[in-house]
């Protein structure tokens, strides 16, 4: 499955890649296949995440994660009020958690996810695989 796929290299990324319980890998993977989903083709979801993020006002985090200096947090009350409520319930089903608990794993994850999937302090053209991205910095 796809989202399983995604899943382990985002959990490789962050050094994780427990099986059984939902990972940040699993969460993530999850968050990032469901907005792609939205956007429909197979693309790189990372650049519309930053900027639903920046819309709801987290836009000094979105941007310390990208740049290359300390990742400032987000707390799970805000990833909430970020993502579309439809979003985050569907990461929770897929990945077996409560909305709440997928916020939190969100929120502790996905700074330092994005900053090592943007270690130029850039993010990444739209053209590039998200898949592509996370095998490069995995090497």
């Amino acid at each position: 499955m796809a989202d399983n796929d995604l899943g382990s290299l985002l959990g490789g990324l962050l050094g994780g890649g427990q099986g059984g319980a939902p990972g940040g890998g699993d969460i993530l993977g999850s968050l990032l296949r469901s907005l792609t989903n939205g956007q429909g083709g197979g693309g790189n979801p990372l650049g519309g995440l930053m900027d639903m993020l920046a819309k709801s006002g987290l836009a000094d985090q979105a941007q310390s994660w990208i740049g290359t200096g300390e990742n400032k947090p987000v707390s799970p009350e805000q990833v909430a009020q970020a993502l579309p409520a439809d979003t985050l319930q569907e990461v929770a089903a897929r990945t077996g958690v409560s909305s709440e608990e997928a916020a939190d794993q969100i929120a502790q994850h996905l700074p330092r996810a994005v900053d090592k999937l943007t270690p130029g302090g850039e993010l990444p053209r739209s053209g590039a695989s998200l898949e592509d991205l996370i095998k490069q910095q995995s090497l």
